[in-house]
């Protein structure tokens, strides 16, 4: 079968058929097909790196993969959890797309279509190190893993393994800035606490700020070792034939961030370094982002055909663009979110809190579809479904142990107790241009409720039209798939 016929039919061009330069899919003719470095930190959010201006956190290798290539100021993760935000990386689609891979420690269903085994298949030499897919349960059915060999030695091991002059893909993960963290690791390496900005929701305090502080210190530790990538790309020089990204998953692991819809849970740092292919370097896109939109990006680029079951756009075009700011906002002016379960954390069920958002420069909108459940899960925990979980969609934390302890010490300890833990409506709305923070929910107020109708009806039309089964009238199906984790548990909590 010829190269074209396999395009017609939407298959993946076999690595025989591939010879010479390629067009497809509006990508410009590629001698010589890109390396692939994919670096992923786990629990890093926007926008804690020297590049967007945080005062305290030392991102320098970060910073220069954004200074050499492109830096994306609204970029967004589907899911604010693990599991679901990476699945979503991998399949290029919306995590509520993809059954159980939808909610944290789950599985994911082999017919999905993922990036790294498609270049596998079209002659790339594919491979990962550390946290990739996961956490889940087992991958039945997948010959293969689906983010690429695991190297448990790394970059290095994985080169060596490379056959000669065959393109790479390497998925760079990191355990990096996920909790546990070693207490004052990040104040006794000499970060300021007085440099350190805290968000309206959190209580100012040496707590809260060492907290953030152990949080920084490994943030540096994932920079570190990219750095010691781009050092090894230098060295078999390949850095300049490979493209080089750099995000997260999801927010910090803080009350308030991590597992919610506000952009201190879904909101990523976003680089991206292509050689020369980046006619002007250090432009910075404002234009609307998802990271499910890196799947098709590869793909393109790499000169293998994308499934139509892709949701996710191409950014190739972003990338080689010589304009920065708003690029092609009439089509990237707004991103989607959304969360089913994180932990099984309710009380009676083993149900999570599903809800989903329309982000536009203005206005975040959120649709709260239970909103009878705690959006953190029960601070009840001795009648938590899983025992002893306590508001475990929340990582534990001096950050959240201090806030539930301070609950009734005054009104302003009870207002951020409410902000991070308490019932929330079933629909809210923040002008994001005035409050940046999104601490004060406008969706009752007459004046937008005119705005609030519109990004509502927007976002159904959107789900209904993306197959989301929450808006088929089938999303309890989420709250039955198997859950393979534990929980954040009560510290008073003593297991049988």
């Amino acid at each position: 079968m010829k190269r074209r016929e396999f395009l017609k039919q939407g298959l993946v061009i076999p690595a025989g058929l591939y010879t010479g330069a390629l067009s497809l899919n509006g990508c410009q003719s590629l001698s010589k097909r890109p390396n692939i470095l994919f670096a992923i930190a786990d629990d890093w959010g926007w926008p804690h790196a020297g590049v967007y201006g945080d005062p305290v956190v030392k991102t320098p290798h970060f910073d220069r993969v954004a200074n050499e290539g492109v830096l994306f100021n609204h970029a967004y993760v589907t899911a604010p959890s693990c599991t679901p935000s990476r699945n979503s990386i991998l399949t290029g689609q919306y995590h509520w797309r993809l059954g159980p891979g939808a909610s944290l420690w789950s599985t994911l269903d082999p017919t999905m279509p993922v990036y790294p085994l498609l270049l596998q298949q079209a002659g790339y030499h594919v491979g990962s190190w550390r946290k990739s897919w996961g956490p889940g349960g087992e991958l039945t059915g997948w010959e293969d893993y689906p983010a690429g060999k695991p190297y448990s030695e790394g970059f290095s091991e994985f080169l060596s393994a490379r056959p000669k002059d065959a393109p790479f893909c390497f998925w760079l993960g990191s355990s990096d800035p996920h909790r546990p963290y070693v207490l004052n690791s990040g104040a006794d390496s000499g970060i300021d606490l007085d440099q350190i900005r805290l968000s309206g929701y959190f209580p100012d305090n040496g707590i809260v700020r060492r907290d953030v502080a152990d949080y920084y210190f490994e943030v540096q530790g994932f920079d570190h070792d990219l750095g010691n990538a781009i050092e090894k790309l230098e060295e078999i020089g390949e850095l300049e034939n490979t493209i080089i990204v750099v995000t997260g998953d999801n927010g910090m692991p803080f009350p308030r961030c991590k597992s919610n819809l506000y952009d201190s849970g879904v909101r990523a740092p976003l680089a991206i370094r292509w050689g020369s292919r980046i006619k002007k370097r250090g432009r910075v896109i404002e234009d609307f982002v998802s990271l499910s939109d890196l799947a098709p990006t590869f793909l393109q680029i790499a000169g293998v055909n994308i499934p139509s079951v892709m949701t996710g756009q191409s950014l190739f075009d972003l990338l080689i663009s010589d304009e920065e700011g708003f690029v092609t906002s009439d089509k990237r002016g707004f991103v989607l979110c959304g969360k089913e379960r994180h932990v099984p954390a309710q009380e009676g069920h083993m149900g999570g809190y599903p809800c989903r958002s329309i982000r536009t420069h203005d206005f975040l909108y959120i649709r709260n579809f239970k909103p009878e459940r705690w959006p953190s899960g029960t601070p009840n925990y001795q009648k938590a479904a899983i025992p002893g979980a306590w508001l475990a969609d929340c990582d534990n934390s001096p950050t959240k142990t201090y806030i539930t302890e301070n609950r009734n010490r005054d009104a302003y300890h009870s207002h951020l107790w409410e902000l991070a833990f308490g019932m929330r409506p079933a629909e809210e709305l923040y002008d994001c241009r005035k409050d940046p923070d999104q601490l004060n929910n406008i969706a009752d107020d007459p004046a937008f409720a005119e705005i609030k109708n519109q990004l509502a009806e927007h976002l159904i039309d959107l789900l209904t039209e993306s197959r989301d089964p929450r808006v088929l009238g089938e999303g309890d199906r989420f709250d039955q798939y198997p859950y393979y984790g534990g929980a954040p548990k009560h510290p008073s909590f003593e297991s049988s």
